[in-house]
């Protein structure tokens, strides 16, 4: 029969565990370099298009997350059984499941309405906050943690200002929560040892 484990042998297993996960992170970084950087590319090239050619159809930019959702999931296919499961692998997998389709769902809401999208900017740079903080809790990656505190004071203040402006407060939110933590992992990396 198996002993019971005792603190100190429990706090090394959370130990390990976190270490694993934080050495997946830095092989799945990828996620958070390519939509952070993705997305962007997307606001600017809206801000782009809106202030300053004054295009009509300016929104039409994010259509390229469409091909993005596919390579995403071709990218996840082919690499999903290239790294061991944790229990706070797994977590950190339903995380982000769970902000997918939050995403997704907050931009069916948006859509629905005629103008929608002139209040959508807030909610967006809110669920980068929650996500990038909870994953950098869980991690305790301190980047993800600052990152995700600065995108809810930058939702916050994002409905005060006008439009355009909340487009360029979105780029730098993306900045702080996926762009610079999703960097910093590949050195967070080298610090990271996982327990045996």
């Amino acid at each position: 029969m198996n002993q019971p484990m005792t603190p100190l042998q429990s706090l090394e297993l959370i130990e390990a565990m976190i270490a694993k996960t934080k050495s997946n992170m830095h092989e799945n970084r990828i996620y958070f370099l390519f939509w952070g950087w993705l997305a962007f590319a997307a606001i600017l090239g809206q801000f782009i298009l809106k202030a300053i050619f004054e295009y009509r159809y300016h929104y039409l930019v994010w259509t390229i997350t469409i091909p993005a959702i596919v390579i995403t999931i071709i990218y996840t296919n082919k690499h999903r059984h290239k790294s061991a499961r944790t229990f706070i692998g797994e977590s950190m997998s339903n995380l982000w499941t769970g902000m997918c389709f939050s995403f997704f769902i907050l931009s069916v809401i948006i859509t629905s309405s005629p103008a929608g999208w002139m209040n959508s900017y807030p909610f967006f740079i809110l669920l980068y906050g929650l996500g990038t903080f909870v994953s950098g809790r869980i991690l305790r990656f301190k980047p993800m943690v600052l990152g995700g505190i600065a995108n809810w004071v930058l939702a916050a203040i994002c409905p005060w200002l006008p439009y355009d402006y909340q487009m360029l407060l979105t780029a730098v939110a993306l900045l702080l929560s996926y762009i610079i933590p999703g960097h910093l992992l590949k050195n967070e990396n080298a610090h990271v040892r996982p327990a045996h």
